[in-house]
């Protein structure tokens, strides 16, 4: 197993160094004026002579890449154009807002889209089947920008009177002050000289209220996660339903399911322990390549929802230019889906013996 896991780092390697040049090249192409993309079209030539100068655009793309290699390597991704700040400090501050919905999107899809694909699967061909694989094809079919504005125009207008009604923007209401759990624990006496991993945390909100038992904080911050996750999962959960159900059908047939039935085991023990059991290795897979759609699917639930997260900073880096600032946050994004594959990859091989002997 240690040489399995060892391959698959070893393969990460020019994977993330390939990550890294294409960001670099993609973003030296790009047709236009890099310096009145940024500081406008009446940015004089003396202006742009300096700021071309300052961020090292007039050495040869040789020169630049190496330097940008090597400030990669240091942890250093530069300081974006905009916002005037170092990538690392925008990432720490956007991330967890996108965590948190990607997190939820993907616990409901996976709770919900494998019941479905169970039952679908096992009531083959029934109006349950029927009626869940048309409702898998229209989710996996729906974009996700008018999802989430038929959702927020449902919960948010239609439904505002009623027990339904749902926040239709933004993580906490305004002026909902929560106490950081470092604060409460005694661990630093204010957010100002606390350690940047506690302040991160603390800015996960459903984490924060958990460890400050804030009950009030916790029930906020679920209504409004509830439309954005809804709107970001729909998807990932009618592709795992739909790969649950194949799995699950596949298996019902074998042998050793057939066997099990014969014993007279209870068909509720056969269909669990057997069949759903060893039906769900390429599901692991499927939820593991799903991450990609929250990520894509998040760059548009963050403007529809008015997140300020890692999608939407980066779609606001794309239209102004801010190429430093793209570079960062796609090769972090980047690498935090190779690691994840890397995750699943390790999980499979202990699910499946097979891949270890491989």
């Amino acid at each position: 197993m240690l040489v399995f896991i060892l391959r698959r780092l070893l393969l990460a390697v020019p994977v993330l160094f390939g990550i890294i040049f294409i960001t670099f090249a993609l973003q030296r192409f790009i047709p236009g004026d890099p310096c009145r993309a940024v500081l406008g079209e009446r940015a004089t030539d003396e202006v742009c002579d300096d700021f071309i100068e300052r961020m090292g655009l007039n050495e040869p793309l040789t020169t630049q890449f190496s330097i940008y290699l090597g400030n990669i390597l240091r942890g250093d991704f530069g300081t974006s154009i905009r916002y005037g700040r170092t990538i690392v400090d925008l990432m720490a501050e956007r991330l967890p807002v996108t965590i948190e919905l990607g997190l939820a999107a993907m616990l409901f899809a996976i709770f919900v889209g494998i019941p479905l694909g169970i039952i679908s699967a096992y009531f083959r061909n029934s109006a349950i089947d029927v009626g869940t694989m048309i409702g898998a094809n229209i989710g996996v079919s729906m974009p996700v920008f008018w999802l989430g504005l038929m959702l927020a125009y449902i919960f948010s207008v239609l439904l505002k009177d009623t027990f339904l009604a749902l926040p239709p923007s933004g993580r906490l209401p305004p002026g909902f002050e929560a106490v950081p759990f470092f604060v409460q624990w005694g661990l630093s006496p204010d957010v100002n000289s606390a350690s940047p991993l506690l302040i991160f945390l603390s800015r996960l909100n459903l984490l924060n209220a958990i460890l400050t038992l804030n009950g009030s904080l916790f029930i906020t911050a679920i209504r409004y996660l509830i439309l954005p996750a809804f709107a970001v999962g729909t998807i990932p959960l009618a592709i795992i339903a739909r790969m649950t159900r194949s799995s699950v059908l596949e298996t019902l047939g074998q042998d050793y399911v057939r066997t099990a039935r014969s014993k007279g085991l209870r068909e509720v023990f056969v269909v669990i322990n057997h069949a759903v059991r060893n039906a769900l290795l390429p599901v692991v897979t499927i939820i593991g390549l799903n991450f990609s759609l929250l990520i894509s699917g998040a760059v548009l639930t963050e403007t529809v929802f008015g997140l300020t997260g890692v999608g939407r900073t980066l779609v606001d880096g794309i239209t102004t230019r801010d190429y430093t600032l793209v570079q960062g946050f796609t090769i972090i994004i980047a690498s935090a889906f190779v690691l994840i594959n890397l995750f699943v990859d390790i999980l499979y091989g202990y699910l499946d013996p097979r891949i270890r002997l491989s």
